[in-house]
Formats: structure tokens, C-alpha cells, sequence
């Protein structure tokens, strides 16, 4: 006969089987393995302790970095997340696609070489993929397209080659595509996706015309590459804007005025072919606009007056500098004023007329005397006005 005190003594057993195994579930076997090995190929640099608790006679859904739902893990992030600490070394190993139900994979900052697996094409849950500041080095897998769910890509500051898969623009929650100061080649690919609100591909070796982008996009930074063609329709478009830098490339053609109209705090177009007048179609509220060091030319807007730090040096403006340039200026509400480099014929300034210590006002090599001396950049140069036989058709 059971006893009432046995039955207290089952239904405690019981209890206590339930509560363990909610609590300890026993990782499925591919994961555990997946994650010995992927142990095996890293290791962490001088002053990184993140695997030291990865001790594989405990459960590792409690290591650091891992996190798991059921019996799989569903988060990876290897390394040590504090700004500054030191990260791992080591390869990334193929077993990571293993970790089928895996959404997040991230890499801190460290020195993890070799190329990124093939097999990550296998994760098609996965949404947030960053590897930066690493030295990964090869192509970025072509079957990443298949990864349907992926919001996030950040494989910057690497030594990634290669083209961009174009499939990569067909990717359909993709919002994030970060992979600047890389060594890509090619064309930017024709980006369908309408989530995308950040694309930074700059510091690349990036060629060829730029295709249409998504008007969702908030943030695009294209610095430093070879990319040519004329951008106005693709630019009109953009008009969720930020941020834009196109700076260091060979684009042609006209700056649309409607540009200055869009939501940014910073334009970056120096170091460009542009050609033409600028005519902004309202008054500029933008914070910084840089167009120098193009082919710019026709007479200075007076809507640029409201920006606060102003570059349109290095190009082939002429006529008069607008008077309202020169009350933003003395009032302080501009900051840096660089018009060297032009065919400026003159400006309606006092020469007695103080300019505040935290403005910056460069006149220097146009059709005129500068009649404040300001210290301009050292790039300027020392001669202060052009010679007259290049400003004879401007003093008309």
C-alpha cells in the first residue's frame, strides 16, 4: 500500500524532474557540435577572456555569447561586446551552418582572417549578420541572397574582394547594407529592396554608372570609389535623405537644386565632375555642403547663405559674393566659408570688419584682391589673386 508519504515523495520527484529539465535542456547534438568546433578555430587574443568560460561539461546555452531557445541555439555573438576589449583570432569555421535555427551572428573587432563560410547560406533564419573590423578576407558568398529574412549586414573594415553578389539587392527586409573600407569590385547592384534605409559602401574599388535606389533610403555613403555617369534622377528620388556622401568618385553632370531641399545634416559631392550653375530651390538648411574641387560654375546662390559650414572652393564660380554671406558671417551663423579657387569677382566686406574667431573665410586666387586677410588652408597656396589674363571676360 502507498502511503500518504510516498505519494508527497513521488509528486516531489516529479517536481523536481519538470523543473530540471525546463531549466537544462539537453542542446541538440549538430548544435553542441557546431559550437566545438567553431571553439576549436578561434581563440582569444591577449586580454580576452570570452571563451574561458566555455567549458563543454556544462550546458553551453550558459556560455557567453550563446544564446539558445529549446534545444538550439538561435543567437551567436563571439567575443567580448565592451568598446575597446580585445577580440579573437582564428578563422571562421564552415560548421556555423550547422546552427540551423541560428537569427543573429555577430563578430566583435579583432583578427579573425580567412573567408566567410559557404555554408552561412544554410542559416535561412538568419537576420543580423556583423563580422566588422576583422581581416576576412575572399568573396562574399553568392547564395547569400537565399537568406531571406537578413535585416542587417555589416561586413566593413575588412579585406572582403570581389563583386557584391547582385542577388543581394533582391534580399526583401534588408535594411541595413554596411560594407565600406573593403577591396569590392564592380557595380553597385541594383538595389530593389524598399526596407533599405542605410547603404555604406565606401572606401571600395567600385565602378560603373549607378543603377536606381530605393526611395526609402535615409543614409548613402559612396565615398571613394570609381563610380561615373550622371546622378540627377537618381538622386531626385532619394528624398528621405540624411545623409549623403558622394565624394571621390568621377560623377558628371548637374547637381539638382531640389537636393537642397531634402532632410540632411551633411552633402558630400567634392572630388566629383560635376558641371553647371546650382540653383537650390529654397533657402539651404542643410549644415554642411561641401561641392568643392568640381566644375561647377555660374553665380554663388544666395539660398547657400544659411549654411553653416560652406565649401564651394575649387571650382568656376563667378560674379559677386551674395551680401547675405557676409552678415551670416560676421554674425557668426556661418562657420567655415572656403570660395578659394574660383573666378569670384568681388565682395561686399569692410575691410576693417572683424570676422569672429570661430568663422572661416578663405578668398584666395580669385578675380579679386581679398579685402579681409583671413588664414585660409594650407592648400590654397600663397598667391592671392589670379593672374588677369584668366579673369579678363569675368571683369566685363
Amino acid at each position: 500500500m502507498i502511503t500518504s508519504s510516498s505519494n508527497i515523495f513521488l509528486t516531489l520527484l516529479l517536481f523536481l524532474f519538470f523543473f530540471v529539465s525546463r531549466c537544462h535542456s539537453i542542446l541538440d547534438p549538430l548544435d553542441f557540435l557546431a559550437l566545438q568546433s567553431i571553439r576549436k578555430s578561434m581563440s582569444d587574443l591577449p586580454g580576452s577572456t570570452f571563451f574561458s568560460a566555455w567549458d563543454f561539461t556544462s550546458d553551453p546555452c550558459n556560455f557567453p555569447g550563446v544564446y539558445c531557445l529549446g534545444d538550439k541555439v538561435t543567437a551567436l555573438n563571439l567575443g567580448d561586446p565592451r568598446a575597446g576589449s580585445p577580440g579573437l583570432s582564428g578563422r571562421l569555421d564552415p560548421a556555423l551552418g550547422d546552427l540551423s535555427a541560428l537569427t543573429e551572428l555577430s563578430l566583435v573587432p579583432g583578427r579573425v582572417t580567412g573567408p566567410l563560410p559557404e555554408t552561412l547560406t544554410r542559416l535561412t533564419d538568419l537576420r543580423f549578420l556583423a563580422a566588422s573590423k576583422n581581416f576576412l578576407t575572399g568573396r562574399i558568398p553568392d547564395g547569400i541572397a537565399s537568406l531571406r529574412q537578413l535585416r542587417t549586414v555589416d561586413l566593413s573594415y575588412n579585406q572582403l574582394s570581389g563583386r557584391i553578389p547582385p542577388s543581394v539587392g533582391r534580399i526583401p527586409s534588408l535594411s541595413n547594407l554596411i560594407l565600406c573600407h573593403n577591396r569590392l569590385t564592380g557595380p553597385v547592384p541594383n538595389l530593389s529592396s524598399t526596407s533599405l534605409v542605410r547603404l555604406d559602401l565606401k572606401h571600395n574599388d567600385l565602378s560603373g554608372w549607378l543603377s536606381p535606389l530605393p526611395p526609402s533610403l535615409q543614409y548613402l555613403s559612396l565615398s571613394s570609389n570609381r563610380l561615373t555617369g550622371r546622378v540627377e534622377r537618381v538622386l531626385t528620388r532619394l528624398a528621405r535623405l540624411s545623409y549623403l556622401d558622394l565624394s571621390m568618385n568621377r560623377f558628371t553632370g548637374l547637381i539638382p537644386g531640389t537636393l537642397f531641399s531634402f532632410p540632411m545634416s551633411s552633402l558630400q559631392l567634392q572630388r566629383n565632375l560635376f558641371v553647371g550653375p546650382v540653383h537650390p530651390v529654397d533657402q539651404v538648411s542643410i549644415r554642411t555642403v561641401d561641392l568643392s574641387y568640381n566644375r561647377l560654375s555660374g553665380q554663388i546662390s544666395p539660398m547657400f547663405a544659411s549654411v553653416e559650414n560652406l565649401y564651394l572652393n575649387n571650382n568656376r564660380f563667378t560674379g559677386q559674393v551674395p551680401g547675405g554671406f557676409v552678415d551670416r558671417l560676421l554674425s557668426a551663423g556661418i562657420q567655415i566659408l572656403y570660395l578659394q579657387h574660383n573666378f569670384l569677382t568681388g565682395i561686399a566686406i569692410n575691410p576693417t570688419a572683424e570676422i569672429p574667431l570661430s568663422s572661416s573665410l578663405c578668398l584666395q586666387y580669385n578675380c579679386m584682391v581679398p579685402p579681409v586677410q583671413t588664414p585660409c588652408p594650407v592648400k590654397a597656396g600663397k598667391i592671392k589673386t589670379r593672374p588677369a589674363a584668366q579673369c579678363g571676360e569675368f571683369r566685363g
